[in-house]
C-alpha cells in the first residue's frame, strides 16, 4: 500500500474449501474480499491454500469471482486440497497466479511464499524439495544480508513436512534466519507460536468452521514487532491493531523490552475518517496519539512508568463508532520464550481471547474433524 512507510500489513483470509456458489462459505468469501476493499491501509491480502475444495476448475472459478472484484494486491498458495486433482494445473490455470515459490519485497519486508504441496504425491504429503528449499536458504541469506526482516507464507508448519529431513533443515533455517513471521493456513483453527526467534501464525478455515465465527486476521511486522488479530466478519469498523511495543508473548528479543522512552504506535483500520486515537497505560489518563503524512500509523512517545502493565489505544471513527486493542508489553522481569520444539505448534501460546486465539485446537491434524 506504502512505498514511504516501514510497516508491512496485510489480511489473512482462512483456507477457503470452496465447493459451489451457493455454499455459505462463498458468500463468506465474497463477504470478507468485500469489506476487504473498502479499507486503506493494506499491503496486500493472503490466501493460505486449500482454495477450492476438490481443486476443480469451476471451484477456482469461485475464487477468481471474489478475487476480480478486490483492488488490492493478492497473494494465493498452495494447499493439500489444491493437489486433490494429482496436479496444480486446475490452480495455476483457473487463478492465473504466480508460479511458486516466488519473493516480493514489500514496505521493506522480504515476503516468501511456497508451495508445500506440489513437490508432494497428493493429500497431506507437504514437501518443499531440494529447489525450493535451496531457493529459501539464498533467500533469506540475501535478506540477512541488506538487514531485511522476512515473513515466510507456507501451508503449514515446517514440522508437517512429511520428509524428517526437510521439517528439520527448514525449522532450523527459519530459526536462524531473519524470519520474524510464518504465516499459515491447514489447522482450520486461530493460533500463534512463540519460538524465542520467530512468530508462526495460523488463521481460522473460511469454508470448514469448528470454532468460532468466520473472519480474518490482519497482521503486521513494524520495525521487527509482529502483531496479530482476528476480526470477525460484520464486527463494526473502525479495527484497531497495536503494531508497538511487542505484546510480551509476541516478544522475540530483548530489543522488545519496554523501558524509559518508548514510541507506542498502532494501525486503524476503517472507511471513516478517523476522528481520534488515544492510548492508555493501565488506568492512567487517555493521550492523543498523532498520525504523520505519509504514514499508516499513529504514535506517541511516553516514558514508560516502571511497573506499568497494560497498554490500550482506541480510535474513533466521525459516525462515533470505536475501537480498542490491548497489549501487554515485556517488561524488565518478563520471561522471553523459549522454545519446546522449533518449527511446529509445540510453542503455541494457547487461548488469547482478545487475539481471537481460543486454544481449542479444534480441526482436523489435532481435535477436530477428519473433513
Amino acid at each position: 500500500m506504502s512505498t514511504h512507510d516501514d510497516i508491512l500489513v496485510f489480511a489473512h483470509v482462512g483456507d477457503l474449501h470452496l465447493i459451489e456458489p451457493d455454499a455459505q462459505n462463498t458468500s463468506d468469501y465474497w463477504a470478507i474480499l468485500a469489506h476487504l476493499e473498502e479499507l486503506d491501509g493494506l499491503d496486500f491480502v493472503f490466501l493460505p491454500g486449500d482454495n477450492a475444495d476438490n481443486g476443480r476448475t469451476d471451484q477456482y472459478e469461485l475464487v477468481r469471482i471474489g478475487l476480480d472484484g478486490l483492488s488490492l494486491p493478492v497473494h494465493v498458495i498452495t494447499g493439500d486440497h489444491d493437489m486433490e486433482s494429482g496436479s496444480l494445473d486446475a490452480f495455476y490455470g483457473g487463478l492465473g497466479v504466480r508460479q511458486l515459490p516466488y519473493a516480493v519485497t514489500v514496505s521493506g519486508t522480504r515476503c516468501l511464499f511456497l508451495d508445500m504441496c506440489g513437490p508432494g504425491s497428493g493429500g497431506p504429503d507437504f514437501r518443499l524439495g531440494g529447489y525450493q528449499i535451496a531457493w529459501l536458504e539464498a533467500e533469506l541469506r540475501g535478506a540477512e544480508a541488506h538487514g531485511r526482516d522476512c515473513v515466510l507464507f507456507m501451508h503449514s508448519y515446517p514440522a508437517d513436512l512429511t520428509d524428517a529431513g526437510e521439517a528439520t533443515r527448514v525449522a532450523d533455517l527459519v530459526h536462524r534466519g531473519p524470519v520474524r513471521l510464518v504465516e499459515m493456513g491447514h489447522t482450520h483453527y486461530n493460533e500463534l507460536s512463540n519460538d524465542g526467534r520467530t512468530i508462526y501464525a495460523a488463521c481460522r478455515s473460511t469454508g470448514q468452521i469448528e470454532e468460532g465465527p468466520v473472519g480474518y486476521a490482519v497482521a503486521a511486522v513494524d520495525r521487527g514487532v509482529v502483531s496479530w488479530r482476528f476480526r470477525e466478519l460484520g464486527q463494526p469498523w473502525p479495527f484497531v491493531l497495536i503494531t508497538a511495543p511487542a505484546d510480551g508473548r509476541l516478544a522475540q528479543s530483548e530489543d522488545h523490552r519496554v523501558a524509559g522512552e518508548t514510541e507506542i504506535r498502532a494501525v486503524v483500520l476503517g472507511h471513516d475518517r478517523i476522528a481520534a486515537c488515544e492510548y492508555r497505560i493501565d488506568d492512567g489518563p487517555w493521550s492523543p496519539m498523532r498520525s504523520d503524512e505519509n504514514d499508516r500509523r499513529y504514535h506517541a512517545y511516553v516514558d514508560w512508568p516502571a511497573g506499568g502493565h497494560r497498554l490500550a489505544v482506541r480510535a474513533h471513527d466521525a459516525g462515533g463508532a470505536c475501537d480498542e486493542d490491548i497489549v501487554e508489553p515485556a517488561g524488565a522481569s518478563f520471561a522471553l520464550a523459549t522454545s519446546k520444539g522449533i518449527g511446529s505448534d509445540a510453542d503455541a501460546l494457547g487461548p488469547w481471547p482478545d487475539r481471537g486465539v481460543l486454544g481449542t485446537q479444534l480441526g482436523p491434524n489435532r481435535n477436530g474433524r477428519h473433513w
